[in-house]
Parts: C-alpha cells; structure tokens; sequence
C-alpha cells in the first residue's frame, strides 16, 4: 500500500458552499484523497507523513480553462520566436507548464497549441518525465482560410477531417474560431466568417466522438449562429449582447473569459513583450464591452469557468493572471466563493471531470492548494498562495521547502 500523507491543523474550504472544516486531517494516499474531517473524528493513521499546516486554508486546486503554454503574441517577444522549432516550443511549453503548477493551477485546458507538442507534453507529465498540471487539449485552433489561427480548412469535407485529426491525436475538446480577434492584424471580431454547413458539421463531428466544442468568439452574429448548431463554450465573448448571453444561458452553454487580457493589469505583460500600439489600441477598443459582458452574464447566472488567456503564472495586476481573473469576477459581481468556483469546481463540471478533480473529498485525485487567509470572504487571499500538492505529492511548501519532492 503507498504510504499516507496527513495535511493537519487546517480550514477546509467548502467550495460547494457551508461551514468550512476547521482543525482539519486530510489523509492522502498515493494519488487520491483518502479521508477529510475535524481532527477529533480523523486519526492520523502510525507511520504517516505529517506536514503541519496549522493556519492555513485549503481549497482545491485552481483550473485555468484557456492557456496557450507555446503563446506567441505580436510584438518584440513574439518576434523572437518566428524560427522556433518545435523542440524549441516543447522545451519552452514544458517550462511554462511547470510554472503553472507551482503557481497553485493544477488542471489547465490547452486552448490552441502548435503541431500536436500539446499531446506530447500531456503524456510527459503523465509519465514523470516533466512537471505541471493535468491537461486537456483542443489541440490545434481549426478556421476557415483566413481565420484567427493557423489550421485552416475550407467547407464540411475539410472541417470533418481536420476535427477528427485533432481527436485521433487526444483533443478532448474541439476548438474553432468563430470570429476574428484582438491581436489580428486583418479581419474584424465582430465578422462570422464560417457558412452554417462548416459551422454545424464540425459541432457534429466533434459531438459523435464525445468531444466538446468551444469558439474563440467576440461577434454577437457568429455566437447566435453558433448556438442554433449546439455549441458548448465561447472563450473571450467580448461584445457579446443580451440576446446571445439570453440564449446561452437558456442552453447551458459556457463562457470563459479571459477578462484579464483587456483590463488594465495586463498593460504590465504587454509592454514586457513590446506589444505594438495597433495591439495596444485594440485592446482599450475591446476593453469596455468585454467589462460590461462579462458583469451581465454574472447577474443572468450564465456557466462560467475561469480562464486567462495569458500563462497562469504571469504576473498581472501584483498577482498572477490567474488570481487576477478571479478577483475580476468578484469586481464584475461575483461573490468570493462564487470566483472560487469558477476556479475548481465549474471547470471540473465543464470538463466533464467532476467526480475526479475540483473538490477536496475521499476519491477525488489529491490537488490541493493552501493560503494564509479565509478565500470566501477576501479572494485576494489567493494572493497568498503558498503550497501546491497535485495526486499526492507536493510540488511547493514555502514553509517547509525541505521536503518537497519534486
């Protein structure tokens, strides 16, 4: 039997809502959760390993639902990178997606990666041979010619087999753009390039296989032709408009926001990478609406799952990208334990992987995350995260740094 790991002396979050558990045993062994409860009901079994944790609080590992570890974006940074090769992208993505660990986000959705490096990273971290989070992939980002992403196809026949090459290669999600976006230089966000034959036969592909779709979308005409063929998600929804967000929510259809990427913290990241003022200027442009999207489909309850669109660790605002988006959502109407949600156990729920990951309960894979101050009254105490544990083992312990496995 592997050995068991006790985390002691803590607050459990609970992230479905309720009392937290106070003075809590977490018992761990091997890769899942083994018990949870106040320490007068949980023995700590003779021969654990004990790792105090007294004044902390633990909630589930965060999930970060759109993340490019290969991003590239115009400007000086990007620039550097047009003559990577793909072991070059795979070194960088690797390092990228262990970052991403240690800054506490233990489940991530690729949303766009290049030349299937996506599926090669998930299988490494799989099998030890490199760190970071889970991952689920859409793999390469499908479009009509011309479209906001490098995997164009033209017509149903070429929509078909590209979707079903993605799958065959281990895409649990299927993702196209809909519509242009900000750091294109040619196109228009508010434009629904694809007809309604490519539309629908793709979402009915990717639906036959049990793969989910999700669109890179700001167009309020795209996403209503969209949702008519069953669309799941839409990432961004920048100028989304109440009869779109109406009918999302009336299908249960997703949003993830990426609010981050047009607000004022991200200007920190875009000078960092010598974004041009074309960039900059559309940006501010798009800004605005995408406040006032996102604040409406807080108050009509519309399904949202946390994601940045930038790298989960990237600073932003004095936090990570990935804490900042969480704090957007409780400035745009959310409450703290709402935003907490939207971090664990909404992805899981979206994902399809909610008896796996997202709660800190016996079965669940042990991804857990400790901070210093109670996160369902302040979300900013996200900004003290401090100790990362994903399937059992402890990638970061600030206060104890001399056990830490990895």
């Amino acid at each position: 039997m592997p050995p068991v790991t006790a985390l002691v002396g803590a607050t459990v979050v609970a992230i479905d809502g309720g009392a937290p558990i106070r003075d809590a045993v977490v018992l761990v062994q091997g890769e899942r959760i083994l018990q949870v409860g106040p320490s007068a009901s949980v023995a700590v079994p003779a021969g654990a390993r004990v790792v105090p944790m007294q004044g902390k609080w633990l909630l589930p590992g965060l999930m970060n639902m759109h993340v490019h570890f290969g991003l590239k974006l115009p400007g000086a940074a990007g620039a550097e990178l047009v003559n990577e090769t793909d072991g070059e992208e795979a070194l960088r993505m690797a390092d990228n997606a262990r970052r991403s660990l240690l800054a506490g986000v233990t489940t991530v959705r690729l949303t766009a990666e290049d030349h299937g490096i996506d599926f090669m990273l998930k299988r490494a971290i799989a099998r030890g041979q490199a760190i970071g989070p889970r991952i689920e992939s859409a793999g390469e980002l499908i479009v009509p010619t011309g479209g906001h992403g490098s995997l164009e196809a033209d017509g149903p026949a070429e929509f078909s087999k590209v979707a079903r090459e993605q799958i065959k290669r281990g895409a649990t999600w299927i993702k196209i753009a809909i519509s242009g976006g900000i750091s294109d230089s040619h196109g228009s966000i508010s434009a629904a390039p694809m007809t309604d034959a490519e539309l629908s036969t793709i979402i009915e592909v990717a639906h036959r296989n049990g793969v989910k779709v999700t669109a890179h979308n700001g167009s309020s005409e795209a996403a209503l032709q969209a949702l008519k063929f069953g669309i799941d998600c839409f990432e961004h929804g920048y100028h989304l408009n109440d009869e779109v967000l109406s009918k999302m929510k009336a299908q249960g259809v997703w949003l993830v926001p990426t609010i981050v990427v047009s607000q004022p913290g991200a200007y920190e990241f875009y000078r960092k990478i010598g974004s041009p003022d074309w960039y900059l200027e559309r940006v501010a442009s798009t800004g605005k609406d995408h406040w006032a999207m996102l604040q409406k489909a807080i108050r009509m309850g519309i399904n949202v799952a946390l994601g940045t669109d930038q790298f989960p660790f990237e600073p932003n605002g004095g936090t990570t990208a990935t804490v900042a988006e969480a704090e957007l959502y409780v400035k745009a109407g959310m409450t703290p334990l709402q935003a907490l949600q939207a971090a664990t156990i909404q992805p899981a729920r979206m994902l399809g992987l909610d008896k796996e990951v997202g709660r800190i309960v016996p079965g669940q894979y042990a991804d857990i995350v400790a901070v210093s101050a109670d996160p369902t009254r302040d979300i900013a105490a996200l900004r003290t995260l401090d100790f990362v544990m994903k399937g059992g083992a402890i990638y970061r312990d600030d206060a104890h740094p001399e056990p830490v496995a990895r």
